[in-house]
């Protein structure tokens, strides 16, 4: 959705990474600490497995960037009492032309899709996933303010749910998923995202999420991981992942969870139990709550189509910032 200057003073983001309204129309984060950049009139560009695929590519006259992050101290804890003055912002390497605003964000609504692997690589620990989710969304959810969808997936993508704020149409969604079949979750990040996420048009700013509960293993996908990526971005989505892989290990699938997250400015989870779901909502619904968004003017911008850097530290000794790392300008003749 295209954000007026009214529209950015709330939080034009994605959560890089949230989304379709504010929270980048360039795409970027519910991180977990996820810069989200933002235009007026932008819309979002391709992207690659490649470092920069993360990044997305501006189509229109730029005139503000937004990013959203979040600061942690040494332990890992959100400190959300911090000023413009504590940060060092550097767009391209250079301290921007003008900061247009910047400030704390903790109470925007959440518009989320909840996807359920429903695989039978997830048989062993289905039912504890289901109570998991449904306590997560009742704790979470607000009525009249936050809405959710839920999918399943394995070989297809059903939806058990769709966008709501009831809570118990949520649970029941989720309690009449059943498990079995192989695993397509690129189909289903990007089903969710072209689906629901993109078509989502708010009149009002939101933080747009997905979170994933899986294993990461994919067998079965007609997209590839680069293009669910891709959709994400443009549906100005950030994704959080949950890992159901209980063997201790680091496997393949926990590298796909983290590459989603990191692409989109969010934030994937790795429970060493599986009580320790629970916990991994927590910090989700956390940082969601936790949030900064600085929107400035970048200095000696030009429409080339290059690749901008984004560097966001704190000034304050031992507090660290999780950030999106830049995007890339419009080229001039896509401004036409």
């Amino acid at each position: 959705m295209k954000y007026t200057n009214r529209i950015s003073t709330f939080l034009t983001l994605f959560l890089a990474t949230l989304g379709g309204t504010a929270l980048l129309r360039a795409q970027s984060a519910f991180i977990a600490g996820v810069p989200t950049l933002n235009a007026s009139n932008a819309t979002a560009g391709t992207t690659t497995d490649e470092p920069q695929a993360s990044m997305i590519t501006l189509h229109a006259r730029v005139n503000e960037v937004n990013v959203l992050f979040i600061a942690t101290d040494k332990h890992g804890k959100f400190v959300r009492n911090l000023g413009q003055n504590d940060f060092s912002i550097l767009d391209d390497h250079k301290p921007p032309q003008a900061i247009l605003n910047f400030r704390h964000e903790t109470d925007l609504p959440l518009h989320m899709g909840l996807l359920v692997d429903v695989s039978g690589s997830v048989d062993s620990r289905f039912d504890f996933e289901q109570s998991a989710a449904t306590s997560f969304l009742e704790h979470t959810v607000r009525k009249g303010f936050d809405r959710v969808f839920v999918m399943g997936f394995n070989s297809h993508t059903q939806l058990a749910q769709d966008f709501t704020d009831n809570t118990a149409l949520l649970s029941k969604g989720i309690r009449n998923m059943h498990d079995g079949g192989g695993t397509a979750l690129y189909d289903a990040v990007y089903r969710a995202c072209k689906d629901k996420l993109l078509k989502d048009h708010p009149e009002r700013p939101v933080r747009k999420a997905i979170i994933i509960v899986s294993d990461g293993e994919d067998n079965q996908s007609e997209v590839t991981k680069a293009q669910a990526i891709e959709m994400a971005q443009r549906a100005e989505v950030i994704i959080y992942a949950i890992s159901t892989d209980d063997s201790g290990l680091v496997m393949r699938g926990d590298k796909v969870l983290q590459q989603l997250a990191e692409a989109t400015g969010g934030r994937a989870f790795f429970p060493f139990k599986m009580k320790d779901i629970t916990h991994s909502y927590a910090a989700i619904e956390d940082e969601l709550r936790s949030q900064y968004i600085v929107s400035y003017k970048p200095a000696d911008f030009d429409a080339d189509g290059r690749y901008r850097t984004i560097e966001i530290s704190s000034l304050k000794k031992d507090l660290q910032v999780r950030a999106r790392k830049g995007y890339f300008a419009p080229a001039a003749a896509q401004q036409q």
